[in-house]
């Protein structure tokens, strides 16, 4: 979860280092040069003669959701300038709010709590898309409507331990818990070990109370690799994670609704829609296939096969028939 977990002074760096090397913006970033065409989205070209730049943090799901817009842009007749790939979440959120880019995939949770400065989030997704959307429309940017990709926090244990203990949500698991407190080992970051919104929550939303001697603190990567292992019963995981589907692990549901919402939207200038309204139109049909089991799948592409995010983007594109090839 980069996104919602930087300091402000930590995430405001970027943009210093970017506004001291530039004195009045961006300059980094090439031209995106897809050979593309329109397919189900682009056609009419309503974007032709739009100079339109795309941004991302620099994880890999945004560098393939990033290359993902750009793409549909460019289908729709745009000349796309590609400045994706940002440190950091503030830097690239500024960017578009001041016009030196004019889109982006962001997350709702982290401009709900790290942006916009609310402590609590909503439960409901479509009502959190909402107050988020409403908050930024003074801040000169527009949310379009989100996708089903939820990047949040989740709990996820390998196939065998699966059979053998048949848990499929995070009742479950408490229940287990009580019922056999041996059998529930969890690891986690030390963070989310010790956050509100991490495992001390999650203990008091359901029920649950795990002994210390239970719970191991480890770094992020090796988490999946024990969980996938069955050293520990639970591993705490991102939920759009390729490693989830590359190591076969089973997500445990999180049917409270404990955890944030970080549902992925087209954050847009409001003064480039304004100019390009059409900009809605290609995307919101993109957004709408975006679920958690495709950002795996392609995120997998990446960390696990080690191929391109520009190229894992294109390919996907093509495939689900938004675009076709030049």
């Amino acid at each position: 979860m980069k996104r919602a977990r930087l300091t402000i002074a930590g995430a405001l760096a970027p943009v210093l280092t970017l506004v001291m090397a530039s004195g009045c913006g961006l300059t980094s970033g090439s031209p995106m040069v897809d050979d593309v065409r329109p397919g189900s989205i682009g056609r009419g070209l309503p974007l032709k003669g739009a100079d339109l730049t795309v941004t991302s943090k620099e994880f890999t799901e945004q560098l393939i959701l990033g290359a993902i817009m750009g793409i549909a842009f460019q289908a729709a007749g745009a000349d796309v300038l590609d400045r994706t790939g940002i440190q950091g979440s503030i830097g690239a959120r500024e960017a578009v709010k001041s016009g030196d880019a004019d889109g982006m995939y962001e997350y709702t949770g982290t401009a709900w709590i790290t942006y916009q400065g609310n402590s609590d989030p909503i439960a409901d997704p479509q009502r959190q898309w909402q107050a988020v959307r409403d908050a930024d429309l003074e801040n000169g940017l527009t949310w379009l409507p989100k996708a089903a990709l939820n990047n949040t926090y989740a709990l996820a244990m390998n196939r065998a331990n699966f059979r053998k203990y048949g848990t499929k949500t995070l009742s479950d698991v408490a229940a287990l818990a009580r019922k056999d407190p041996g059998a529930v080992t969890v690891c986690v970051e030390s963070e989310f070990a010790n956050r509100a919104d991490g495992l001390p929550g999650m203990e008091k939303a359901y029920g649950m109370s795990l002994p210390a001697s239970r719970v191991t603190q480890m770094d992020t990567g090796i988490i999946y690799t024990q969980a996938a292992k069955g050293s520990c019963v639970y591993g705490e995981v991102f939920t759009t994670d390729g490693r989830i589907t590359s190591m076969n692990l089973a997500v445990m549901a999180d049917d409270r609704k404990f955890f944030p919402n970080y549902n992925v939207a087209p954050e847009i200038n409001s003064e480039s829609l304004k100019k390009w309204p059409a900009i809605a139109e290609v995307l919101n049909p993109v957004t709408a296939r975006l679920t958690n089991a495709v950002a795996r799948e392609l995120n997998a592409k990446v960390d696990v096969k080690g191929e391109d995010p520009h190229q894992v983007a294109l390919e996907w594109m093509e495939k689900e028939g938004f675009v076709r090839e030049g």
